[in-house]
């Protein structure tokens, strides 16, 4: 089975919307993608600053005030305190000993 050339995008999606891509399998070359440094140094970098699990108590009435401060701001009360811990580092690493 030979795949059609296409006028446009709309004439391919109904042309697909009813044919298989397992019946053209064969047809299909295949390649090899690599990479460009940019997406490399991406992924590098993504994985760099991948989350990290950390335990931390806190009393109840913290929690409580946490998760309703995050309500209003309607954002994930961990990311509120996220928020909070990198503007500590920041305030920190920018401030006279």
């Amino acid at each position: 089975m030979k795949i059609p050339e296409f006028k446009n995008e709309k004439d391919e999606a109904a042309y697909w919307d009813t044919h298989s891509a397992a019946d053209v399998l064969d047809e299909l070359e295949n390649v090899v993608l690599e990479p460009t440094p940019e997406l490399k140094e991406a992924i590098k970098s993504r994985a760099q600053n991948r989350l990290k699990m950390v335990s931390l108590r806190l009393r109840e009435d913290q929690i409580r005030a946490v998760k309703d401060i995050a309500a209003k701001k309607d954002i994930p009360y961990q990311t509120l305190l996220r928020s909070w811990i990198n503007e500590a580092i920041h305030s920190e690493q920018h401030s006279p000993q």
